[in-house]
């Protein structure tokens, strides 16, 4: 009996092992493999983000962008990638300046390889602007376009609206004050047209990022800085007149790219895109000393990170990076922290505790670095400027130091637009100083000025000792004022200018490693477990026209949404927050 049992049991687990062994065998067998004859396939049309906040709404309206990191790292992967041979990307109007200087560094990191980087575009800026997506074009070995295309080289324009006229048609007054003359984000409501100091920033700012395009540019194309300029001020170019003025190298639809590229490289190819490939490949990063990465993206807020559809607005929640860098902290597999800050601003109390974890991380003797995106301006910078390391593109719109805050006053709206009135019990002197149906006291202005004050003087002291400048000195550096990332390098604002690639190598420096030593980058927090995802990831096909559906009528009331909110219609804006957006393409 005894050795019959052994029998079965032996053949059971022989069995079992067997179909464990066919089971992989099978996997690996027919398992998704990158081809040896790939061609990285990139298109530019979408746009880009830095990151998913953490919660189930975001993940089902975003899940689908391609992400900043994502495309760096595609780049550098294939860049050493035998079974990837060139690079080939389709070309639209354009990113934000900071963003698209951050593909340009990928993109010429993979050209340094020897392997061909071929841009295409049907157009780049139709009747429109089309600035920013030729200057990612010029990275590129070869740019071709459509032959009905445009190159929307026109040079660089910043608009910006106010509101006062419609505020006082509706009889809403507005009652701000800021820290100082350059904090020029409530002149939105409160002014008619710019102010001496708000055109001077933004006009130099703008002069920065146009004088940044055309030194990339006339590196990467046989022009002068003399010829270029000349030529942007004829532009836009239509057809045959972008190849006769040298902007770019030819005339030629898509499968007509795709054929010269077969004969250069003398095979047929097969294309996959980032996403694809990185899922098959994985990651550069992915073995060696460990880094946390941690996003702050979007406005600063108290509480977790989120995603509001109205608008399009991601939100850096105070609760989930300070979370995120606890975990981090304590983690004794993480030496170093990079944290990449995308971000306008807001929460002046939720801006000052992420800027307490990066000290806390420090005192632990892990070194912080930060990576600016697009935007790291008041409470975005507020919430680097005390790391070890600041590194921002040089279009990186950051500073803003300074503060702002008020409310609207609508009791006249109500009544005389409305035909609505309020009557109001108080128990306390001061109990209706943030109420919008009535003005401020004597008492409550002066307390308001005090608060502005106090906000000034920490945002500024603190930024002084991040920076090692004295308090003066730094006073002539904020006041308010945005920078482009070269001013802020010029000025000691910033350490370096740069990328993900410049963070890496600022970590490798700060804990001492070798140049090339490998490094393991793991998120804060962590993702989501792969069942999660998975479950998240398997709606029917009729969820997702829905959900698609919705995503296009949100495109459509999200810029008027926006502008509702910093007007502070929809939320009243916070302290440290840059409610003016500067988009630049």
């Amino acid at each position: 009996m005894l050795h019959w049992l052994n029998r079965f049991f032996f053949t059971i687990g022989f069995l079992v092992v067997l179909a464990v062994v066919i089971g992989l065998s099978l996997f690996l067998l027919t398992r998704d493999q990158v081809p040896e004859n790939g061609v990285l396939l990139i298109d530019f049309e979408q746009t880009a983000i830095e990151s998913i906040p953490p919660d189930a709404l975001a993940g089902m309206l975003l899940g689908e962008q391609l992400k900043v990191r994502d495309l760096v790292d595609a780049l550098d992967a294939a860049a050493t990638d035998d079974r990837i041979h060139a690079v080939v990307a389709r070309i639209g109007s354009g990113h934000p300046m900071a963003m698209s200087q951050e593909f340009r560094q990928a993109i010429i990191r993979f050209r340094e390889s020897g392997k061909p980087a071929v841009a295409f575009a049907e157009t780049i800026g139709e009747v429109g602007p089309g600035n920013t997506g030729y200057y990612l074009a010029t990275a590129f070995d070869e740019i071709y376009l459509q032959e009905s295309g445009d190159i929307g080289l026109i040079g660089l324009s910043v608009q910006s609206m106010f509101l006062r006229g419609m505020l006082d048609k509706l009889e809403l007054e507005p009652r701000w004050d800021n820290r100082y003359e350059y904090k020029n984000a409530q002149n939105m409501i409160v002014e008619r047209e710019y102010t001496d100091a708000h055109r001077e920033a933004e006009y130099a700012v703008a002069n920065s990022m146009f004088d940044q395009m055309v030194e990339d540019i006339v590196a990467d194309r046989d022009l002068s800085p003399e010829e270029l300029r000349e030529l942007i001020d004829r532009g836009p170019f239509y057809g045959i007149e972008a190849v006769e003025a040298g902007l770019i190298d030819g005339l030629a639809f898509r499968d007509e790219v795709f054929a010269q590229l077969e004969e250069r490289l003398g095979q047929d190819f097969e294309t996959l895109g980032p996403r694809r490939y990185l899922k098959i490949n994985g990651r550069p990063h992915a073995k060696g000393t460990g880094v946390a990465l941690i996003f702050g993206d979007g406005a600063v807020v108290r509480g977790s990170s989120g995603f509001d559809p109205i608008t399009g607005m991601t939100f850096m929640g105070s609760d989930t990076v300070t979370g995120a860098f606890r975990e981090a902290i304590e983690d004794d597999n993480i030496r170093a922290i990079v944290l990449r800050v995308d971000s306008g601003g807001g929460s002046y109390v939720a801006s000052d505790a992420i800027w307490r974890m990066t000290q806390l991380a420090r005192e632990a003797g892990k070194p912080v670095v930060v990576s600016l995106g697009n935007v790291a301006a008041s409470g975005g910078y507020y919430v680097a400027m005390g790391a070890d390391r600041i590194i921002a593109q040089p279009g990186t719109i950051t500073g803003s130091i300074g503060v702002l805050a008020g409310k609207l006053l609508t009791e006249s709206f109500w009544e005389e637009r409305l035909g609505i009135t309020w009557d109001r019990i108080e128990t306390s002197a001061n109990a209706g100083m943030y109420v919008g149906l009535e003005d401020y006291t004597e008492h409550g202005w002066a307390r308001h000025q005090a608060w502005l004050d106090r906000v000034y003087e920490d945002f500024t002291g603190k930024a002084a000792a991040g920076r090692g400048m004295s308090r003066e000195a730094m006073h002539e550096l904020a006041k308010g004022r945005i920078w482009s990332g070269r001013q802020a390098l010029e000025s000691g604002l910033i350490d370096q200018v740069g990328g993900f690639g410049e963070a890496w190598a600022a970590v490798r420096e700060l804990l001492e490693l070798e140049v090339d030593a490998p490094l393991h980058v793991q998120g804060f927090p962590a993702e989501l477990p792969w069942y999660q995802r998975l479950m998240e990831g398997s709606q029917e096909p009729e969820v997702s026209a829905s959900v698609q559906a919705a995503v296009e009528v949100l495109e459509q009331v999200q810029p008027v949404a926006r502008a509702l909110r910093r007007a502070g219609v929809l939320d009243q804006p916070h302290a440290l927050e840059m409610p003016h957006e500067i988009d630049i393409r």
